[in-house]
């Protein structure tokens, strides 16, 4: 971390206080500039989601009068944007991004890395949480959640652990990752306590604002939605923002659009399980930390509705990934890092003359590519590396 920092000119005791001044910086410049321009339109489906809950309307179906595009986040998510619906927009909007920004925060924090590794890895998540900011979205909080599902496991607060784990799943699904860290729990009683408990209460805190009928039949719609939005995001002719993935580059580069992402999925799903077998390693801090990484970077570069500003996710992951590993013994694993930074993180900015962008990074789910070969460096070391490299200075063992 040290040559991170050396890099772009840090001394002393700034290294401390910069990177979290650019951390929540990016993302308040960023939200202001679409204030300005009004583009706002992500998070009036957001609002909408609550309002529209509340008065016990579809939340999938299209609303033109009020929103462009539709929404695909599951009942449980009128709770979580209730505050910042209820409020007057532009304060809404603001305090949603830096509330996103500020649970990615917290749970890096929560991390069990050295000070320097928390503040790498700030650094390296900080132009995605800046794209993902623009966009008013909330996968800084997914991200968020997902890493929180496991430090409370570490921790041995498995019931609130639990929490993360449902409340993710309820609101966009890519939280359902978190349930493997199940494995590592010391008290699997309580976990599943906690499971059953988080997932009652989240099932019928939307019937709060509406009623049962109505919520249970919006889990059917949202499942009928998300099955309808999977089929446009593989059709490059008809959303070419979406699939920003693995099998989306397989099949943007490969020019058959028709290509099932299954052929993907089920061997990935397969190869990710294959690392648990190692149960030696379960209390090993490091690995544990590796298979974080793997699970964050695979929530996107195997979904067919990633995009550009999914990416805080799988830049969490690469981040997580980085910091525990000797760069001065593997070359490689900086100039992996570098490659994410300037085709995954920098890409969608201006420093890529936009024709070039269109003609091939986002014609060809480019921005993936980066991610994928770290997934596979991370699912290599997992599964072929010995015991005895599972160490690292920048992490603290339990």
């Amino acid at each position: 971390m040290q040559a991170l920092y050396q890099s772009i000119g840090w001394q002393g005791k700034k290294r401390v206080s910069i990177p979290v001044l650019l951390f929540f910086l990016l993302p308040t410049i960023a939200v202001i500039a679409e204030l300005a321009r009004g583009r706002v339109n992500n998070f009036l489906i957001f609002k909408g989601v609550f309002w529209h809950t509340l008065q016990q309307q579809n939340l999938f179906a299209a609303y033109p009068a009020e929103y462009w595009d539709t929404n695909h986040y599951g009942p449980f998510f009128s709770i979580v944007i209730a505050p910042f619906a209820v409020l007057p927009l532009q304060l809404g909007v603001v305090l949603w991004v830096v509330t996103n920004a500020f649970c990615l925060y917290r749970a890096a924090k929560e991390l069990p890395v050295a000070e320097k590794a928390f503040l790498g890895l700030l650094l390296i998540m900080a132009v995605e949480n800046m794209t993902a900011s623009h966009n008013l979205q909330s996968n800084a909080l997914v991200a968020s959640w997902i890493i929180f599902s496991y430090t409370l496991v570490r921790k041995e607060k498995d019931f609130w652990a639990a929490l993360f784990v449902v409340a993710g799943t309820l609101m966009k699904l890519y939280g359902v990752v978190g349930l493997l860290f199940f494995l590592f729990s010391k008290n699997k009683v309580r976990y599943l306590a906690g499971l059953v408990f988080w997932g009652v209460v989240c099932f019928c805190l939307p019937m709060l604002l509406s009623g049962p009928r109505f919520v249970v039949q919006s889990y059917f719609d949202w499942y009928a939605s998300l099955a309808e939005k999977n089929e446009l995001n593989t059709s490059m002719e008809q959303s070419i923002s979406q699939d920003i993935s693995f099998p989306g580059m397989v099949r943007r580069i490969s020019g058959h659009l028709n290509f099932s992402g299954l052929w993907l999925l089920a061997p990935a799903g397969l190869l990710a399980l294959l690392p648990l077998l190692r149960r030696q390693l379960y209390g090993n801090t490091v690995y544990q930390l590796h298979y974080l990484a793997l699970l964050l970077i695979s929530v996107v570069i195997f979904s067919s509705s990633a995009e550009s500003a999914t990416y805080v996710i799988a830049m969490a992951g690469v981040g997580i990934w980085f910091v525990q590993n000797n760069h001065r013994q593997h070359r490689w694993v900086v100039a992996l890092l570098a490659f994410a930074i300037i085709l995954t993180s920098l890409s969608p900015t201006d420093l890529f003359p936009k024709q070039f962008k269109r003609t091939y990074i986002t014609a060809y789910s480019l921005k993936a590519l980066p991610c994928v070969l770290i997934w596979f460096a991370i699912l290599g070391k997992l599964l072929l590396a010995p015991s005895n490299q599972f160490k690292s200075p920048q992490v603290h063992e339990s």
